[in-house]
């Protein structure tokens, strides 16, 4: 069965454009290293919550949106494998070039309990 890792992050809206990019070259090694598929959500509808919501999660400012995010693998083994290779990648160097505030960041791994084909 797949395996997700899934993250959630406040984003600058004026860094749009440099978000888009900066995912699309992270995204593409994360492809390279066995994911299947990535996809990077740019918050529409982020309601307030009365206890918890999306943008206290990651601590969203008035000028920023929540981006929902999540990588998908065939198997944990293929997400852990690919991972390592990631983390260890010399292109992981412009990682620090980031459009946000990844001390902010969420994330976690997780095991698919229901899918249903797209």
């Amino acid at each position: 069965m797949s395996y997700i890792d899934g993250f959630v992050i406040a984003v600058p809206n004026a860094n749009r454009e440099q978000f888009i990019a900066h995912a699309s070259t992270f995204d593409a090694i994360f492809m390279e290293f066995g994911a299947t598929r990535v996809v990077e959500c740019w918050g529409d509808n982020v309601p307030e919550g009365k206890l918890t919501d999306f943008r206290r999660a990651v601590q969203a400012e008035q000028d920023e949106s929540v981006v929902f995010s999540w990588v998908e693998w065939p198997d944990k083994a293929t997400r852990d494998a690919g991972m390592e290779k990631f983390m260890k990648d010399p292109r992981m160097a412009a990682a620090s070039d980031c459009p946000f505030d990844g001390k902010r960041m969420i994330f976690g791994g997780f095991v698919p309990v229901v899918s249903l084909p797209a």
